[in-house]
Formats: C-alpha cells, structure tokens, sequence
C-alpha cells in the first residue's frame, strides 16, 4: 500500500532536491514579498527547511512558523497563525503567500479567511482542505492521540466543505501516489482563481520535490493580482502528469 512505502519512497528520492537545483537556477525570481510555511501534523519548522532556503534563494522574504511541533488545533496554534500574517503583513507593507504542508494547508486556508485583505495567496501541499470522511487521511491516529491538546470542536474552523471558495487565489498541489492523505481530499473545485497541479511524489517527499519547487516559485513569481492558471514550461511537462478532474471525481 502506498502508506506504507511512503516514508521509504520519501528517503529515496530525497536527493531529488539536489538534482533538482539546475532546474531551480532557472526558476522565476521573487520579488520580496513575505512567505510564511506552515509545517504538516507531527512536524515542525525542521521539515520545511529546505523548501524556505529554496525560496529565500530565489528571493522571497520567508519566515517559519516558530510554534515547535504541529500537534495540531491547540489554542496557540489557531491564534497566532492569524497573528502571525497580521504582523508579516505590517512588517513588509505587503500581502503575505501563505503555504501549507499537509495540516498546514488547513491553518493556511483560515487564517487566509480571517485575514483575506492581508493574503496575496494560499499554496497547500498534499493538504486535506476538502476532506469530506476520516479515512481520506493516515494521521488520524496522531491526530486524536494528541486531541486532549486541540480546542473544542466547536471552535474549530469550518470545514472546506461548508464554506464559500477562498476570495485570494489557491493551488492545491497534490500527488495520485500520497500515501498519507488521499488525493481526493485535496482537490479543489473547478473555477474561479482556484487550480490543482499534480506531481509524482509521496506525501512525506512533497517538501523537497523539484516539481513541487518550481509549481510554488512559479505561483509565487505572478504579479500581485494577475493570477493565471499553472503551465509549467515544455522541457518540465513530464514533471507534472495531468491532474485529477474535480468536477468528475465529484468536487
């Protein structure tokens, strides 16, 4: 099963990164603005280490999320992370890019409702922003191991699936063969300035993929509102196979 290869496929291709550095050398440059990355349940600021050193490269104001291990809806977490952009956003005089990993992407899409003037996009990986059933995830088990943590489920934000789409733009990056969140529960429904662009990767290899690399320092590069849909140029095509259609698999 791919859950249980995923962390193994993710050791293997970990020189990706590194094979993948020619390819980043010609990836469009940034131009300042500020970055937050959002680590997924169970990591911390160590997992995203070379996916912010990757964009700091290429020019983006990045910062961490300095709140230690994702454990995930605590108090703390669900505050500061608004907080967080809020004080971003002040600092550089500029709309902060939100990216999330996994759980991450969850934060990312509330805090980019609570603060949707002060949000230039959101970029989830892997992320479970429309899971509609438990099962779509392996992490339910840490996830509730650590629920005496969480606040109550009353305070939580709504799910995906009750709320209108996001007014910034969203890129759902997504892999057919993660083995920890089911692909279905990523996918964004068609339309509007939402799009999901798919990659060859396990989900614990998401932050170090080439693929995933460029498809985020492409979405970072657009100027502030001129988004346009993902085209990753002709000599990458093969790095991203064609994604799942939402409005067939019932988005």
């Amino acid at each position: 099963m791919l859950s249980g290869t995923d962390v193994g496929r993710a050791l293997g291709g970990s020189g990706l990164s590194a094979l993948g550095y020619p390819i980043m050398c010609a990836a469009p440059r940034g131009d300042g603005h500020p970055v937050l990355v959002l680590p997924g349940l169970g990591a911390s600021d160590g997992s995203t280490v070379v996916l912010r050193r990757t964009l700091r490269r290429l020019g983006y104001a990045v910062h961490g999320w300095d709140l230690g291990r994702n454990r995930g809806p605590t108090s703390e977490v669900l505050e500061q992370i608004p907080g967080q952009v809020v004080t971003l956003a002040e600092r550089y005089g500029r709309r902060v890019s939100i990216i999330g990993w996994s759980l991450g992407g969850i934060y990312a899409y509330a805090a980019a409702r609570a603060h949707p003037d002060l949000v230039r996009q959101v970029i989830t990986l892997g992320s479970p922003v429309r899971m509609s059933h438990p099962a779509q995830t392996r992490a339910m088990a840490y996830y509730r191991w650590n629920a005496d943590l969480h606040v109550p489920e009353h305070l939580l934000p709504p799910s995906e699936w009750e709320q209108p789409p996001l007014t910034v733009p969203a890129t759902s990056i997504l892999s057919r063969w993660d083995g920890i969140v089911a692909y279905r529960a990523s996918l964004l429904p068609p339309g509007g300035n939402r799009e999901n662009i798919a990659v060859v990767s396990s989900h614990f290899g998401l932050g170090q993929h080439p693929a995933v690399f460029w498809a985020v320092a492409d979405r970072l590069a657009q100027p502030e509102g001129a988004w346009r849909p993902f085209r990753p140029p002709a000599v990458l095509c093969l790095l991203f196979p064609p994604p799942p259609d939402a409005a067939v698999e019932g988005v």
